[in-house]
């Protein structure tokens, strides 16, 4: 039933990828606000920092028990028919879903962090902690970037390896996985881009650092740990 269900994620129309691949970028935008707004309502401190990073959990719940398209999750899901049925058509198909998926996940991002930035929603105190939230994550260099990304693909894809063994407690496999990549300052394509591009929107970064520094060496590390690594072991 596993392998039906991933063997479908494939064929899925692009339509329908794109649409709910946009809405899990847009929904992502959870866990940056989640994140900023528990940070400026906390006191200083390294021990409130660990109860603010329970707000990293919040895009990836809503994402995940949505059922919304997040591209680190198909990460896994999509190698898994190759290797088992690794044919030219099915190659194809992982790579339409792969960029579709992106695409609609970093465009939805994008745009959350432009609304996020420039509507006036949000008081002083959480402008200036998404601002903070984006320049620690800046803080890596490109190889550090990489590096974190390869654990936070990994984590993801162990994640939803777990879910359909334990489906009860998927509320709390999410959390549990989520929260540690906070805790750890893991690096993932899809939340860093509405972090780092708050930073870009708000002139503090050019969009060269944005792809070169970040975007991409962060996806390479996040395909690597969830595709090859987590996938070829599963397999």
């Amino acid at each position: 039933e596993f392998r039906r269900v991933l063997f479908r994620s494939l064929e899925r129309n692009v339509a329908a990828l794109w649409w709910s691949a946009l809405a899990a970028g847009l929904t992502m935008g959870l866990s940056l606000m989640g994140m900023g707004l528990l940070n400026s309502r906390l006191p200083e401190g390294e021990g409130f920092k660990v109860i603010a990073s329970f707000g990293y959990c919040a895009g990836f719940l809503a994402v995940i028990l949505a059922r919304q398209q997040l591209f680190t999750e198909n990460t896994l899901t999509a190698v898994l028919p190759i290797m088992s049925k690794p044919t030219l058509a099915n190659f194809g198909r992982l790579l339409r879903l792969w960029t579709v998926v992106l695409v609609g996940n970093l465009m939805g991002t994008l745009l959350v962090a432009y609304v996020m930035l420039h509507l006036p929603i949000f008081d002083t105190q959480t402008d200036k902690a998404f601002l903070e939230i984006g320049r620690k994550v800046m803080e890596n260099d490109a190889r550090q970037m990489f590096s974190k990304g390869i654990i936070s693909g990994w984590m993801i894809a162990t994640m939803v390896w777990m879910i359909p063994s334990m489906e009860s407690a998927k509320m709390w496999i999410i959390i549990l996985i989520t929260y540690l990549m906070a805790l750890g300052d893991f690096t993932h394509i899809v939340v860093g881009t509405a972090e780092v591009s708050y930073l870009v929107f708000a002139g503090e970064l050019p969009w060269k650092d944005f792809w070169l520094i970040f975007a991409g060496p962060t996806l390479a590390g996040n395909i690597i740990g969830g595709s090859f690594i987590f996938a070829l072991i599963s397999h």
